[in-house]
């Protein structure tokens, strides 16, 4: 007898012999039968719940193919959301007013899901600004994987001063005395930002639960059910991963989880893997909670840096041998993997070293895939056909557009990533965002700029061959992500027989202007044939929620993207993509690095004119 019953919906299956449906059945958390309200109205047995969902658009659960959700998990409690914030002047207030919230010792941390292209303003803050808004409580904003602003509070916390030394691959920006001036520099190495962010308090272990499961639902309201996560920094198996084991111990993940296991240990990665093979098999858990395999990074010397306001690093001489000795113990164990990078003249070389491998074990269907790819090659997207893999892809350009136009031109941006071209070629691709760190989890953000091929500024990257459908935008972020972590045939469309999740959107994502997609979210949300997220009509079907710690935590105030916070400002909206600039008002590459606001310059953009034009 079925467990749940929904009717009258406009169902999107993505399911080739049933692309469309008004009503199915759940059954032991999968779908039993797909198909018209009357028939499964007149099948229905017993007091099977059924909710009638009005004509509302129906599509299988999101799934991000690449998210850091155990690390932003920890930390999503802290962590004051600047996503989809329409002005400067709403940043600050929102800046100004957390830190009046934030006690002793703990820090207001802005870190990533915006870009200064959002802002009506089209700037950055200036410290001077982060100052006055806070000026005793230490603030932490990081921005993109180039810089982080801190305060002076801050700067004190961590200890920073004229005689600290830069880290390699780091620069601590000084004033006229060598003095430091609280902004931080990747030149080209993040590694500066994400070791300062780590110099602030945690949350202590209940928090971090809590933290968790709020990070959860509020991807369940933007109708997300499956992640795999990417591993990260900082992030070390198996301690940084006992949050997740707990809540899939007590039932209470309300997504399913596949996760990456990331080496920490420069020099020792090798170890690590060799560890990690011993201990747990790809595949080993759950639908909830699974182990996916190795990455997103493998060995030190593999890593390239994606900072468009840098010049393209060139990797080690002694990556090939370093990442052929990781890669071979892999392929030996059967073990998946992914690998993280950004240039194609990074992935030429991992590929020369993948193949080589293969020559002696071959792969033979065994998954991996690159993550980013930004400018990836037809001859290397080739390469990777040939040699079985995928690319998971992820909106950065949507953030970091700008720049990299600034670096490379309009003509490399037309094609970074090319998504489009993958598909064409017939390598697997799943749809993700990289949250949380730089781009915003939001999938819709993610979902428009496939759609519009356009930044969160506004500035148009791609002509219309660069471009997705809407239907094949959705297929990457359900069916495509699936198959990253070998779960092709268990989710990905509502079918019979595959696992019952689905999102019930507050638009139609088939029709809705392009700008509206932006905005949309989920008003009932099932993962497994259970009710996760429930809203607007669908209210009285949800769980309960889950009361916020701590009670100064910025989502009791900013509960998720901007749109859900309880005031906006009378500030004006930034540009939409058509026709508009995402660059004027800013300046060029260094002025940008000193956060100084310009009305007029005449670098690039300046002799361009405007960013934005149609194709």
């Amino acid at each position: 007898m079925p467990d749940l019953i929904l009717v009258n919906g406009k169902f999107r299956t993505l399911d080739r012999q049933r692309p469309v449906a008004s009503a199915v059945a759940i059954t032991n958390g999968k779908f039993s039968e797909v198909g018209d309200t009357e028939t499964i109205l007149r099948n229905r047995k017993g007091n099977t719940p059924v909710i009638d969902l009005g004509g509302r658009t129906v599509i299988p659960g999101l799934n991000d193919s690449h998210i850091h959700l155990i690390r932003g998990g920890l930390n999503y409690n802290l962590e004051l959301r600047w996503e989809g914030v329409p002005s400067l002047a709403d940043a600050l207030r929102m800046l100004k007013r957390q830190a009046e919230r934030t006690p002793h010792p703990q820090w207001v941390r802005v870190v990533g899901g915006w870009s200064e292209f959002q802002f009506a303003e089209r700037r950055l803050p200036t410290l001077d600004e982060i100052n006055a808004a806070a000026p005793d409580t230490p603030v932490f904003i990081l921005h993109l994987y180039d810089r982080a602003l801190l305060n002076a509070a801050a700067l004190r916390a961590v200890g920073y001063t004229r005689d600290t030394p830069n880290p390699p691959g780091g620069e601590i920006q000084r004033d006229a005395a060598g003095n430091p001036t609280g902004m931080l520099i990747a030149r080209p190495n993040a590694m500066i930002l994400y070791a300062t962010l780590a110099k602030g308090p945690a949350l202590p272990r209940e928090y971090q639960v809590n933290s968790t499961r709020q990070f959860m639902r509020e991807l369940n309201r933007l109708g997300v059910t499956s992640v795999i996560d990417a591993g990260g920094g900082f992030q070390n198996y198996p301690d940084d991963y006992a949050v997740i084991d707990e809540l899939a111990r007590a039932g209470q993940l309300t997504l399913r989880v596949a996760y990456n296991l990331f080496t920490q240990r420069k020099g020792a990665e090798l170890e690590d893997f060799q560890k990690w093979t011993s201990m747990i098999q790809p595949g080993q858990g759950d639908d909830y909670l699974r182990h996916n395999g190795a990455g997103e990074m493998l060995v030190f010397s593999a890593a390239d840096f994606e900072d468009f306001l840098e010049p393209r690093p060139d990797l080690s001489p002694d990556m090939e041998p370093e990442l052929e000795r990781v890669v071979r113990h892999l392929v030996e164990h059967r073990w998946p993997f992914r690998l993280h990078a950004t240039y194609d003249e990074s992935i030429s070389r991992m590929l020369d070293v993948f193949e080589k491998v293969n020559r002696d074990i071959p792969f033979d269907g065994l998954h991996w895939m690159f993550d980013h790819a930004e400018t990836i090659s037809e001859r290397n997207i080739e390469r990777v056909r040939a040699l079985g893999g995928g690319i998971a892809i992820q909106h950065r350009m949507a953030f970091q557009g700008e720049y990299f136009i600034d670096r490379y031109g309009f003509n490399a941006a037309r094609h970074t990533p090319p998504v489009a071209k993958m598909l064409e070629m017939g390598v697997p691709v799943g749809g993700g965002t990289d949250a949380t760190r730089v781009a915003s989890y939001n999938p819709w953000t993610a979902l428009y700029w496939l759609v519009s091929g356009c930044t969160v500024g506004g500035t148009r990257l791609y002509d219309a061959a660069g471009k997705l459908s809407r239907d094949t935008a959705l297929e990457l972020w359900t069916a495509g992500s699936a198959w990253f972590s070998s779960e092709q045939d268990k989710k990905g469309r509502i079918k019979e027989g595959q696992l019952a999740d689905l999102a019930v959107l507050s638009a139609d994502f088939f029709s809705i202007p392009q700008e509206d997609i932006k905005s949309l979210e989920s008003l009932l949300t099932v993962v497994g044939g259970k009710i996760v997220h429930a809203d607007g009509e669908f209210s009285a079907h949800g769980p309960e929620p889950v009361p916020v710690m701590p009670e100064w935590s910025p989502v009791r105030e900013v509960p998720g993207h901007y749109r859900a916070a309880p005031q906006r400002s009378a500030s004006p909206m930034p540009h939409s993509c058509v026709g508009a600039c995402g660059v004027h008002g800013h300046a060029h590459d260094t002025a940008r690095r000193s956060t100084v606001p310009v009305t007029n310059f005449s670098g690039f953009w300046g002799t361009l004119g405007c960013s934005c034009f149609s194709f």
